[in-house]
């Protein structure tokens, strides 16, 4: 398995099932490409909190100081959020 889908993996899991306790949906049924908010899994503004405290335990990387824009495009879904996080966890090796 390669480095992004085991971050994908750890992101469907961990943090969008076991972290908000989304009890309808399994981690197999979350298409990367879903929409986080709105028409896709309906997150909303305290999810994203809840979501961007579990990436940053989960992976160990600071996400302050994000503009509004760029915080809507890398949380949009599984597969951008994903791309963030190898990226921040390429620059740190």
């Amino acid at each position: 398995m390669n480095k992004i889908e085991e971050i994908k993996n750890i992101i469907k899991e961990k943090i969008l099932v076991e972290r908000l306790e989304l009890d309808d949906i399994t981690a197999e049924e979350i298409n990367d490409n879903e929409a986080l908010f709105g028409d896709g899994l309906g997150l909303d503004s305290v999810e994203a909190l809840d979501v961007i405290s579990g990436v940053e335990e989960e992976f160990d990387i600071k996400m302050q100081g994000m503009e509004e824009e760029e915080i809507r495009q890398t949380f949009s879904s599984v597969e951008t959020l994903s791309a963030y996080i190898h990226e921040k966890l390429t620059q740190i090796v």
